[in-house]
């Protein structure tokens, strides 16, 4: 049987989020009380958060990689890693290991292209939001992004790092994720990346002024595509 590996613990609200969408989408598959092939390392975000230079990112790097090793070896046919803003070292990981690790950029852009949207906005901390590594691989499918927004990313930062980490949820956090929202579809922004998992704690993915790409569910359904049927993983 096929077997997903997950590098998770930054943060563990966004592991549990893979966990139970993953768990979820399987089941829906196979029907209960069926559950998902899956192998979980759960990182120290303690010492994974807060990067700033290359060389904090180089020693992420290879913490990630070290997981996907063990991963790896423990039996993981496909690998996640489960945070949007840890995909900075994504390339080190994958050049670590003889198994796909599934990109979840590609995923996204993949799911957009097919919807044919043309224009989107990334809503995420900053290192995502002005990251090359990750605005790169959707601008790949041919998704035009707006430009990031520093008061909007350091808000952002603010909400995820010190707020939903720790599993505070408020109301103001939802309506300054709703006034963001609402700002960049008066931008001329078609769709909404959402490129925090925990972001999902104070966004209504589902009814939103936008559409709303939820980057953890289409990474993690395109990994039940892989457990379930081998179809494409969208690693490279």
């Amino acid at each position: 049987m096929r077997k997903l590996g997950l590098i998770g613990g930054m943060s563990w609200i966004a592991t549990a989020a893979y966990y139970e969408q993953i768990n979820a989408a399987w089941q829906k598959a196979r029907g209960a009380p069926s559950s998902a092939p899956m192998l979980i390392e759960n990182l120290d975000f303690a010492g994974l958060a807060g990067l700033e230079s290359e060389e904090d990112w180089a020693r992420a790097a290879d913490c990630l990689t070290a997981s996907a090793q063990r991963l790896e070896a423990a039996g993981a046919g496909l690998l996640l890693i489960a945070a949007n803003s840890m995909h900075r070292v994504y390339d080190a990981v994958a050049a670590s290991v003889s198994i796909p690790v599934l990109h979840i950029a590609d995923c996204v852009g993949q799911e957009m292209a097919a919807a044919g949207v043309n224009k989107a906005a990334v809503v995420a901390t900053h290192n995502v939001a002005f990251g090359s590594f990750y605005r790169r691989r959707l601008v790949g499918h041919g998704i035009d992004l707006l430009p990031p927004d520093p008061d909007v990313t350091a808000e952002i930062d603010r909400i995820v790092y010190e707020e939903l980490v720790a599993g505070r949820v408020t109301r103001d956090a939802e309506r300054a994720l709703k006034t963001i929202i609402t700002g960049k579809a008066q931008q001329g922004a078609e769709a909404i990346v959402l490129g925090a998992t925990e972001l999902e704690l104070v966004v209504d993915v589902d009814a939103n002024v936008l559409p709303i790409y939820s980057s953890t569910r289409i990474h993690a359904a395109h990994a039940v595509r892989w457990l379930l049927d081998g179809g494409t993983a969208g690693a490279a």
